[in-house]
């Protein structure tokens, strides 16, 4: 099977900023993309993204999971950069449009179609160093993808960092490329210094993120982790998690949580930690590396919790239990 990713539908949708105005959106050529070397984005970075997937259902109707969330986080995203502003409106046509045209190509549950929109600076002008794009496009690909860990959600090796953050505080809640970027060298290190699978950055001793997942800390009827702010990324899967959570009774705590509260807790019996993405859904932690001790969370196995929570969200995602917060957008 091909990796996660790497397949792409045909045909994406497109549309273009100039002129001080959207052009209509179309379908075109996924394989090609026609942009100046001197393109904005290829020499300042004027470019954000979003992470959605549709689900197939047992009745053959295809869903989107959660879509006015991530089109809202991708305006957020242009505006932060200065890209010219989203059309909501626009994007939400755009995502139903292509998914509906590849809806025979969704896979069933556990795969889905994942959606990728990204928006780009494309002004051919070296000279904008300081000046943002008055040209863009944004696009909407399509990648039909499998499990994201093929042979089960395997517990992740995690190494704790008290110093550097994943990237500028005032880029945190960007979903922008070159805040992964910012974090892959790190991560690199990581795994060949301490085999670990990610980096927890927490600058300064406060827990905040990995290189490409929210992290949460579950200590019994209490799920924890870190208040939003603009200095890490607010996550969709983050937030549905929480939401199941409270659903279940447990009590959410979103606050600040420290190395030494961390690794004490983390240390009790039936404690367990786990990493939330669009990808991943909810993927246990079971090892923390600090300060070259390696430290199970809990047993280091995948806890009870954690599997209530991930199968409480697939299951509404692939429409096996009632969808009672309105999160799915059926597309045909």
């Amino acid at each position: 099977m091909a990796a996660f990713g790497t397949v792409f539908m045909p045909e994406m949708a497109l549309a273009k900023f100039e002129n001080g105005a959207w052009s209509k959106a179309e379908f075109v050529s996924a394989s090609s993309l026609q942009m100046h070397p001197g393109a904005h984005v290829l020499h300042y970075s004027s470019t954000c993204f979003e992470g959605l997937k549709a689900f197939k259902h047992d009745d053959g109707s295809i869903n989107i999971f959660r879509m006015d969330q991530n089109i809202k986080r991708m305006a957020q995203s242009s505006r932060l950069l200065n890209l010219p502003k989203v059309d909501g409106k626009q994007l939400e046509s755009m995502i139903l449009d292509v998914v509906k045209k590849y809806a025979d190509e969704v896979p069933a549950p556990p795969g889905s179609m994942y959606i990728r929109p990204t928006h780009i600076g494309i002004e051919p002008s070296i000279g904008k160093a300081a000046a943002p794009s008055a040209t863009s496009l944004l696009y909407v690909l399509l990648s039909p993808v499998g499990d994201y860990f093929a042979g089960g959600a395997k517990p992740l090796r995690l190494l704790l960092a008290d110093n550097g953050m994943r990237c500028a505080p005032h880029m945190g809640m960007i979903k922008s490329g070159g805040n992964y970027a910012s974090a892959l060298g790190p991560i690199l290190e990581a795994r060949e210094s301490a085999n670990a699978d990610q980096i927890l950055f927490c600058p300064g001793g406060d827990v905040q993120e990995t290189g490409a997942a929210n992290f949460v800390l579950i200590d019994g009827n209490e799920i924890i982790t870190k208040q939003l702010d603009s200095t890490f990324l607010h996550g969709v899967t983050r937030s549905s998690i929480l939401t199941l959570a409270s659903d279940l009774g447990m009590t959410v705590s979103e606050r600040e949580i420290s190395v030494d509260e961390l690794l004490e807790r983390a240390a009790k019996p039936g404690t367990e930690a786990a990493l939330s993405g669009t990808a991943a859904v909810l993927t246990p932690v079971g090892t923390l590396i600090h300060e070259g001790k390696e430290r199970l969370v809990g047993s280091g196995e995948m806890g009870a919790t954690t599997a209530k929570l991930r199968s409480a969200l697939n299951k509404i995602q692939w429409g096996q239990a009632e969808d009672t917060h309105a999160w799915l957008t059926k597309v045909n």
